[in-house]
């Protein structure tokens, strides 16, 4: 069980702000874009101290010595040594990339319309791994299959989970069952129903973290301004994070440490489309699409015991939205604008691969403007830079058993972050 922050921990995570002037803002369904500008600096946030070299032994020993992993960090990579290398094409309408973590080096690729493909040592398999498309609604562009994750014993229990909106337009979490390179479309049992009010703001991510609980980021159910304010109603299961112990209990159970009795974890969220646990700290990663202004990366540290608020839609990132911003809602770890260039955020993963400069570095993007920003951390605050301009739709990043990343591109291709 997660330890609760110390208070000391908890004030500095706390959101007390100033006044600020109500900023009037538009609704969008195609959500994101990116800054060229000075990196900004915002909540300190709570990190776990990194991990202690362990004693050494004597040096007739000959072992080497034992060094922690940086948590996160501290300064930009050459942007110029790195690509984003083309590695499939021919997809319709990609919308999550995710491993089995099983040992296999699959990619398990989500086409939006109800497939979920398989990419196995550099080939799609031409059979489908999953085909719902007999109950998926893929009508509205927020609709459809929309997030896919693997239980952490998939290896012997062969269960992943899915998101999607059935042909009523609401939302489903759903177990299946797998053998080798297929799935049984009919071994789906349905874990949650969650009714949409509107065709848009479905969130769709899942997680799971280092405790086996999934984790389920959902939407306000749609339109603009969260007409039904169901971001700050507690009791409302949209525009929230969900968790769920889906190891006891048919089909699930609540774990009893959730805030408010139910499967709320956090809430204060307009539209989570995409969020991921770093695998070194456990701490979790939200993109939380904007609405007429701000696009926002939200972040909870693994020892948070839950309950954040992230103020959709007294807020829209920052700064104010319905009204003024209020003590104890928690500030994003970064935020960019429309005016400069942004339209709606994809949320990303902490790089834990091969190379060493990018170690401990969270990547994101954005939909409409294809810019792709690293986020580090520098003397106890955040800052963000663009690193690339990939100037391609970007839906999804996945990141593989070995901790790489890749993106995909509304277009239908697969891109793998590379060295030149």
């Amino acid at each position: 069980m997660r330890k609760p922050p110390t208070l000391k921990n908890r004030m500095k995570y706390l959101l007390i702000i100033l006044t600020l002037p109500i900023l009037v803002a538009c609704g969008r369904l195609a959500e994101s874009v990116s800054p060229t500008v000075t990196p900004l600096a915002f909540a300190t946030p709570i990190i776990d101290p990194a991990p202690q070299a362990e004693s050494q032994p004597s040096p007739d020993a000959a072992v080497a010595p034992v060094i922690p992993t940086p948590v996160y960090a501290d300064s930009f990579p050459i942007a110029a040594d790195y690509e984003w290398q083309p590695i499939l094409s021919g997809l319709q309408r990609p919308v999550d990339i995710q491993p089995a973590n099983d040992g296999s080096g699959r990619l398990f690729i989500i086409e939006k319309q109800g497939y979920i493909r398989v990419y196995e040592s550099g080939q799609l398999l031409d059979a489908p791994f999953l085909d719902i498309t007999d109950r998926v609604n893929a009508g509205g562009n927020e609709m459809g299959l929309l997030g896919l994750t693997f239980h952490p014993d998939f290896e012997k229990n062969g269960y992943f989970y899915v998101n999607y909106t059935g042909g009523d337009g609401h939302t489903r979490i759903s177990r299946f069952q797998a053998g080798e390179n297929s799935a049984d479309k009919n071994s789906e049992i349905v874990l949650l129903l969650v009714e949409q009010p509107y065709q848009n703001h479905n969130g769709g991510a899942l997680a799971f973290d280092a405790d086996g609980y999934l984790y389920i980021a959902l939407g306000d159910g749609g339109l603009a301004g969260d007409p039904h304010k169901n971001g700050q109603n507690t009791t409302s299961l949209l525009g929230k994070i969900l968790r769920l112990d889906v190891n006891n209990g048919t089909p699930y159970s609540i774990p009893v440490d959730n805030p408010f009795g139910s499967e709320v974890w956090a809430y204060g969220l307009r539209n989570p489309w995409r969020i991921s646990f770093d695998r070194v700290t456990g701490d979790l990663w939200i993109g939380d699409v904007g609405q007429g202004q701000w696009e926002e990366v939200d972040y909870l540290p693994s020892s948070w015991e839950g309950g954040a608020n992230f103020g959709w839609s007294v807020m829209e990132g920052s700064h104010a939205y319905d009204s003024e911003p209020q003590s104890g809602m928690l500030l994003p770890a970064m935020e960019y604008s429309h005016a400069e260039g942004g339209c709606s955020i994809t949320g990303g993963y902490v790089y834990r691969g091969a190379f060493p400069e990018w170690n401990g570095v969270y990547i994101y993007g954005d939909y409409c403007s294809g810019k792709v920003w690293a986020l580090i951390l520098v003397n106890g605050q955040w800052q963000s830079q663009v690193m690339f301009e990939t100037a391609v739709t970007i839906t999804t990043f996945g990141q593989d058993e070995s901790g790489e990343i890749y993106l995909a591109s509304d277009t239908g291709t697969i891109y793998h972050l590379t060295k030149k």
